[in-house]
């Protein structure tokens, strides 16, 4: 397991990932790993059980891609990836956890949350969207949501994501000047880059008072996203029952005659290929 990043943008050499691993190199390792996750989900739906997979960590850090590269080969009905919005004035006025609920997975699904309930310990505190007294409730009250769902047998994960912030300071110019990944650069996000430190601080209060053996943290290093990613379902996986469950049988008996071609009656036609 990483260890949290250092505030002043240098991380401890002796957690220092090798150099940054080539696309090649990443795809060839994350093939097993893809085998290993649908094995997992096989799982989950032969057993009925249900995974939470809670994805922090600062701007920039890599979350939307690891969740990608997780969901990427799962059966989208039962994988569900959670990215909110930020609350309407009704869901302001509910209890804070509530809008989270309703996305809890059900027997045999998985549910990946792309930011979580711990906003209020992140962003919403550090920018100032929430008073001091609704953060320490809420560190107070978030161990106990969770030993809750834990007892209810939910199979709950925690990740959070640490990149040094000269790594950060690179992603927020790759975003600014690709118009392609312009869409993730905010407003809160540049006014954010002045706070790393303010971020540290909130995150440590954070894991000081929500990490237990029932509802651990672990963080991982995505000063490279790929080894990041790697390491992230590594880790996942092999804190999971490795149970293959024997897929069920098919058999593709010979078309009755010639396959047919596609044919159209009236005046739609499919539209002119590319």
């Amino acid at each position: 397991m990483a260890k949290q990043d250092k505030q002043k943008g240098k991380s401890d050499p002796k957690i220092r990932t090798p150099g940054k691993l080539g696309k090649g190199e990443y795809l060839e390792k994350l093939l097993p790993l893809h085998l290993e996750l649908n094995r997992m989900a096989n799982w989950l739906q032969a057993s009925g059980k249900r995974l939470v997979v809670l994805i922090e960590g600062r701007d920039t850090a890599g979350k939307g891609g690891v969740i990608a590269a997780i969901a990427e080969t799962l059966n989208p009905r039962q994988c569900h990836v959670v990215a909110l919005p930020k609350p309407s004035d009704r869901e302001r006025t509910q209890w804070y956890f509530e809008r989270y609920v309703e996305h809890l997975p059900a027997a045999g699904e998985i549910a990946l949350f792309d930011r979580s309930w711990y906003n209020r310990a992140g962003v919403e505190r550090v920018m100032g969207f929430c008073t001091e007294a609704e953060c320490d409730a809420f560190l107070a009250q978030a161990p106990v949501f969770e030993r809750l769902l834990v007892d209810d047998g939910i199979l709950l994960f925690k990740y959070w994501l640490t990149v040094d912030q000269a790594q950060q300071e690179q992603r927020f110019a790759e975003r600014l000047n690709d118009p392609m990944k312009r869409w993730k650069l905010t407003a809160i996000d540049l006014k954010a880059r002045e706070k790393y430190a303010d971020y540290g601080r909130a995150r440590d209060a954070m894991l000081a008072a929500t990490h237990s053996k029932r509802a651990p943290w672990a963080l991982v290093d995505f000063n490279d996203q790929r080894r990041g990613r790697l390491t992230l379902i590594r880790h996942l996986l092999d804190h999971l029952p490795d149970t293959e469950v024997p897929a069920a049988e098919f058999a593709l008996p010979p078309l009755p005659g010639k396959p047919r071609e596609e044919s159209f009656r009236g005046p739609l036609k499919p539209v002119r290929s590319a």
